[in-house]
């Protein structure tokens, strides 16, 4: 398993890269001293896991997950309890104090390895650069965050520049584009249903004939979304209707 360590301490990235010795599994590809060069890292190692300081010069650890695509698994790092609840919040793996006590951190690795094991075959994102559903997200809403695996969305709206992400009870807005969004989502998956949405197919519970030629699509939160005309074909097709 690829690991990163994000701290801006030279002693604690040192303590617990030693610590992280006896675990065989991990390879540790880099350590980082703040979020920009965490966030470069990342997006050129693709590790599956970062042990990630909460307060650094510059961005913050949840700043610095809000400007990733695609999160690894998260293990927070900190000398400030004080964000223990919020970390669980956004349901980070596990939450580690400094100095880092070994028999949490090797509790942290056994639920990670946990956590792997029973999602082993489940497929990945591939070459293609595009999130497959079962990808993890972060997001930011005001002092809000949220780690979501994709599978768990089952919509996005369109609010002008912002779009709004649904799952669970959840509504989050995000700062991006529709267009931007639907680029990076897996089409198989994902459905572009008209200007406004992009629909989870995986979440339809019901359809029916609408205005115009279009269909009107049922999800299981009993939400309803129009599927447009010009969308009606290919929606039929991925649906084998």
């Amino acid at each position: 398993m690829k690991v990163i360590i994000i701290d801006d301490e030279r002693l604690a990235r040192r303590e617990l890269r030693n610590l992280l010795k006896k675990f065989d599994s991990l390879e540790i590809l880099d350590e980082c001293v703040n979020a920009d060069e965490a966030i470069a890292s990342i997006k050129k190692n693709e590790p599956d896991l970062i042990f990630l300081d909460i307060q650094m010069p510059g961005k913050n650890g949840f700043e610095m997950l809000h400007h990733l695509e695609k999160v690894p698994k998260v293990i927070f790092v900190t000398a400030y309890d004080e964000f223990a609840i919020k970390a669980f919040d956004v349901n980070a793996l596990d939450y580690l104090l400094k100095p880092v006590d070994p028999k949490r951190l090797e509790e942290a690795i056994n639920k990670l390895d946990e956590k792997n094991a029973s999602s082993a075959k489940e497929p990945r994102g591939g070459a293609s650069g595009r999130l497959n559903e079962n990808d993890q997200i972060f997001l930011k809403d005001g002092e809000k965050c949220w780690f979501v695996t994709l599978k768990n969305v089952r919509m996005f709206e369109s609010e002008g520049n912002y779009v709004r992400v649904y799952f669970g009870q959840d509504k989050p807005l995000i700062l991006k584009s529709l267009n931007n969004l639907e680029n990076r989502l897996d089409e198989r998956v994902f459905f572009r249903a008209n200007r406004k949405y992009i629909i989870n197919l995986r979440w339809v519970e019901g359809i029916e004939n609408w205005f115009n030629g279009g269909l009107q699509v049922r999800l299981k939160e009993d939400e309803k979304v129009e599927i447009s005309r010009r969308q009606a074909s290919r929606f039929k097709d991925l649906m084998s209707l």
